[in-house]
């Protein structure tokens, strides 16, 4: 028998290894993984810090069949206003079905699911959701509607800030929905690594604080907005954004000490704010 020295064995099948595939190569996968890991100078969800406006590491994988099904998780850091009876950490689940339309259009159905593990199960909550979206020319445009059906992580437990310092439940057990209209635009600059993008939303939900002094509408009915500006290179992109949200001082004081960095009840974590990303996609 002839023995080859293992550097040249290492020669032979990487020779052969291209054939190989070649004859046995499936073709394109049904299943797709994807994903990304991202730093972040601040948290924003809807406008409202939920990392005491500190630094946030994120993180999602999302696994599609070309079918148009698709289910992922996403988590994050929290901290302050976002720790939701304990937790330190955000985690979603969520599954959809995404049809693709006429001239580049597509609907997307889906659901939610926001857990804070470690923290107490009353705060998580289910979101179903539908988005369009489509293409014109270097634009990219999506409008979306979630509404959280009536659960007691969105009823309103406390009626002001200083009733949840104390521990002083207003209204135990109380159950509430949410209704979150947004849209979205993206538009890439020719010949650049730039993309602009703008974002508008708004919430509809209890006014008040739910079970762990936190609200996913803590003034019953606001706006959100950001503008930014993201530089790709290859799987990184550098993203600013400025966030900000029409919450003025008066409303937010009744929410105080808990709507505030370190809540201390001074400032309010709903102010404009710039936030850096630089984001990972695999």
């Amino acid at each position: 028998m002839i023995r080859l020295p293992a550097f040249a064995a290492v020669l032979l099948l990487s020779a052969y290894a291209p054939l190989a595939f070649a004859q046995d190569d499936p073709g394109p996968s049904d299943v797709t993984v994807s994903g990304s890991v991202a730093l972040a100078s601040d948290y924003r969800f809807r406008g409202i810090s939920q990392t005491d406006k500190a630094m946030a590491v994120q993180g999602g994988l999302t696994v599609a069949h070309r079918s148009g099904l698709y289910a992922g998780a996403w988590a994050s850091n929290l901290a302050g206003w976002g720790t939701f009876g304990g937790a330190n950490m955000e985690l979603d689940l969520i599954a959809g079905y995404k049809l693709p339309l006429a001239d580049g259009a597509a609907i997307d159905v889906g659901l939610t699911w926001y857990m804070y593990p470690s923290g107490a199960d009353k705060t998580d909550f289910a979101e179903p959701y539908v988005k369009l979206s489509g293409t014109a020319g270097p634009a990219t445009l999506t409008a979306g509607v979630a509404y959280a059906p009536r659960q007691q992580a969105l009823g309103r437990w406390y009626a002001t800030g200083a009733d949840a310092a104390s521990g002083v439940y207003t209204d135990p057990g109380a159950k509430d929905d949410n209704l979150y209209l947004w849209g979205d635009a993206a538009m890439a600059i020719a010949g650049t690594p730039f993309t602009a993008k703008a974002h508008v939303g708004q919430s509809d939900g209890n006014r008040g604080l739910g079970p762990n002094a936190t609200s996913v509408a803590p003034t019953g009915s606001y706006w959100d907005w950001s503008l930014g500006m993201d530089a790709t290179w290859r799987n990184l992109t550098l993203g600013l954004s400025y966030v900000d949200t029409d919450i003025g001082r008066s409303e937010a004081a009744y929410l105080q000490p808990s709507f505030s960095k370190g809540q201390d009840g001074a400032g309010s974590i709903a102010d404009p704010t710039l936030v850096v990303a630089l984001t990972a996609s695999f």
